[in-house]
């Protein structure tokens, strides 16, 4: 069943994959792995210490999150678990340096003012 509805144009997505049943407790050759394919992708992404950001559009961040699964079982990960939460607007496109420039700037303002009071 189709339905006529699209996709978000646009999302960043937030997101954890975690490889299950590796021989080590140590996952970051898995996560490597993860990184060099993102890179490949044309999108644009961010590593943190507890997964990566990405953002594109939503069949482009989707289709990327399950190329990153493929990847891994290809690699011998048997088991995969992620944990995505993704953001969308409708009012403008937001970029996730955008978001994060916005806080920054807040925070320097109340860093000022309260050098003031």
């Amino acid at each position: 069943m189709s339905s006529p509805l699209p996709t978000p144009p646009h999302c960043i997505a937030d997101f954890c994959l975690i490889p299950l049943g590796t021989p080590t407790a140590s996952v970051a050759r898995e996560i490597a792995s993860v990184q060099r394919l993102l890179k490949t992708s044309g999108l644009s992404y961010t590593l943190h210490s507890a997964g990566t950001t990405v953002e594109g559009s939503w069949d482009d961040v989707m289709r990327v999150i399950g190329q990153c699964h493929e990847m891994l079982h290809r690699e011998g990960v048997v088991r995969i678990q992620s944990d995505v939460r993704v953001g969308t607007r409708v009012d403008r496109v937001q970029g996730m340096g955008e978001k994060v420039e916005r806080v920054e700037r807040l925070l320097a303002e109340g860093e000022d003012a309260s050098r003031e009071g």
